[in-house]
């Protein structure tokens, strides 16, 4: 079937289930942002295959938003699909709320697979339908019924990650969660999110595309821990560790059942951005409930000293690699075939050689050319084009080593590139840079400091359409919460930083039609001074690359500027160079000389 034929299918089921409009997120029953092959049916529905996107589906028509970085992928996958894209924030089009709104008829009825959709989510679904008089029908997973060759659930194995890299045992997480729970009155804390479970009980697995996490479902109360898994999964090892911990092993879907028989008497600490529609409405009317972010939330994203310098051996690990990639690249373009995947192949097999690699820790965007403006890119044996002389070449990836998991881009001239190229990549590289040098109190945000990273860009009537920065897991999901980088407000979102927090600082420009740049390092936030004006912080980088100066124009620079790129690479020397054999340490003083 293809995808016109699969929307007509579907709204036969509609039809016959009374549905005038059905919503398929992108999505698993555990709002992972990566999710399985089992759990793509948003793909398979419209075919546009980016990691974020929602379609509706009406009686006439369908749709498909997703965010910036998709737009020119997606407008591309769209052709002849009859799904019409919409471009989330820009003018004129609609919010998926607004579309709602304005769609369903009166006494209509919106449908949708209430297991891959946010209880605040269905939630508002519902109240959209009950402003038409309407219902919502949350028990079908219509597309399972007409994915014919539908893969099944993941079925790898479990591994435990010693405390030599989580640095906490189980027993002192479950305690600082049950003080949380106590705090907010709560008998139980209900958790679906499969980083906040693996983080808790220090496993992980292979479930989901590209993050290590493992499906699963858990109940968290004073004395014990159910855990809904696929229990074939779990060695006898990993069995007894968990149950010495109080963890008591379920079924994985039992969870729907068990959940309806919650005494009366219980009071639920439940989160509700992260717990499933379905799950929600399973709970007994008369249970009391806590709305509040998950703790361990925070409690994940504040790295501890063990993680921190785990953290900063796989970063080291990534630099290496990226050192010798950039090398191999620039003296080889030209004179044998590289495409953009043989291109990212061979930066896995650099990341391979420094030891203790899993695998990418997201899908690699490996971009060259006019491609490299597609913010999310990835290369398939359709697109893949050859690496030349001439254009830019931008690299997105991450690895996973048990000693953390990295997220980096930089972008390469290869060869000579035209000044308007050079004149990009300098302002990038500005932008990244003020980012990094931010000096600032406690108590600030990423919406107060983007505008260092946004100020090159605005002072000359440009921008990129996507965040400049997101925290990121330890071996779990690459983009991690709560805080970021991003001007807009967006609710939820406002988070102070602290002392352990890793962000990603990576700002961009992208021109459609001809090149795309980003540069990205990790940063480690730091306490600084205490004085009588409060505590200040600052960001100490912790990725060590150079930045192509190839690609650098110093007269755009203010002599402010050239320090910061020039005290940034004195460092990529020191912390890199004792890796590398001699001619690899006088390429690397070359690409790190002052300017």
């Amino acid at each position: 079937m293809n995808v016109p034929e699969r929307i007509a299918k579907l709204r036969s089921l509609m039809e016959e289930k009374g549905i005038d409009i059905y919503v398929v997120p992108t999505a698993d029953f555990h709002q992972s942002e990566y999710v399985g092959e089992h759990f793509k049916a948003r793909k398979f529905i419209t075919g546009f295959s980016g990691s974020a996107g929602t379609a509706v589906i009406t009686k006439t028509g369908a749709y498909l938003w997703t965010d910036g970085r998709y737009f020119i992928q997606a407008a591309k996958q769209l052709e002849g699909s009859t799904v019409e894209l919409m471009k989330m924030g820009e003018p004129g089009v609609p919010t998926i709320h607004e579309f709602l709104v304005d769609t369903l008829p009166e006494n209509g009825v919106l449908g949708f697979d209430g297991r891959v959709v946010s209880m605040g989510e269905g939630q508002d679904y519902a109240s959209i339908a009950a402003q038409k008089n309407g219902k919502v029908i949350y028990e079908y997973d219509l597309i399972d019924q007409i994915w014919e060759d539908r893969p099944v659930l993941s079925e790898e194995p479990v591994f435990a990650l010693n405390l030599k890299y989580t640095g906490e045992t189980v027993a002192s997480k479950l305690s600082r969660i049950r003080e949380e729970m106590k705090k907010a009155g709560a008998t139980a804390h209900v958790l679906t999110t499969l980083d906040d479970i693996c983080w808790t009980l220090n496993i992980r697995g292979n479930d989901i595309e590209f993050f290590p996490l493992v499906l699963s479902y858990a109940v968290i109360t004073m004395d014990k821990v159910d855990l809904y898994i696929n229990e074939a999964k779990l060695n006898s090892e990993i069995k007894a560790d968990l149950e010495k911990d109080g963890v008591v092993l379920h079924p994985y879907n039992d969870i729907y059942e068990d959940i309806k028989k919650t005494a009366s008497d219980e009071v639920l600490l439940i989160d509700p951005a992260r717990l499933n529609y379905a799950l929600y409405n399973n709970i007994p009317e008369g249970v009391a409930k806590v709305e509040e972010r998950n703790p361990e939330i925070l409690f994940k994203a504040i790295k501890n000293e063990v993680e921190i310098e785990n953290i900063r051996k796989a970063q080291i690990k990534d630099s290496v690699a990226h050192v010798k990639f950039m090398k191999w690249l620039k003296e080889n373009v030209g004179k044998m075939t590289i495409t953009e995947i043989s291109a990212s192949d061979k930066l896995d097999e650099f990341r391979a050689e420094q030891g203790n690699f899993i695998r990418p820790s997201f899908e690699p965007i490996s971009s060259y050319g006019e491609h490299g403006a597609i913010v999310h890119y990835t290369s398939t044996p359709e697109t893949d084009v050859e690496l030349k002389e001439g254009g830019l070449f931008l690299t997105d990836t991450g690895a996973g080593f048990y000693e953390g998991s990295t997220d980096v881009t930089r972008t390469y001239a290869l060869g000579e590139v035209p000044q308007i190229m050079k004149d990009h990549f300098t302002l990038v590289a500005i932008s990244n840079l003020s980012l990094a040098n931010a000096h600032f109190l406690k108590g600030c945000t990423g919406m107060t400091l983007d505008l260092l990273a946004r100020k090159p860009f605005w002072d000359r009537n440009l921008n990129f359409n996507h965040g400049t920065g997101h925290g990121v897991g330890y071996l779990l999901n690459i983009h991690e919460g709560p805080a970021g980088f991003r001007w807009q407000f967006r609710a939820g979102e406002i988070q102070p930083f602290e002392k352990g927090m890793i962000i990603t600082d990576e700002p961009g420009i992208y021109i459609e039609g001809s090149h795309g740049i980003r540069l990205e390092n990790e940063l480690l936030t730091c306490e600084g001074e205490k004085n009588e004006y409060g505590q200040f912080m600052y960001f100490e980088p912790i990725t060590f690359i150079p930045m192509d100066l190839d690609a650098i124009n110093p007269d755009m620079m203010t002599a402010e500027e050239k320090k910061m790129l020039n005290d940034y690479h004195k460092d990529v020397y020191e912390k890199v160079s004792p890796y590398l054999d001699t001619e690899e340490k006088e390429w690397l003083k070359t690409y790190t000389r002052e300017i």
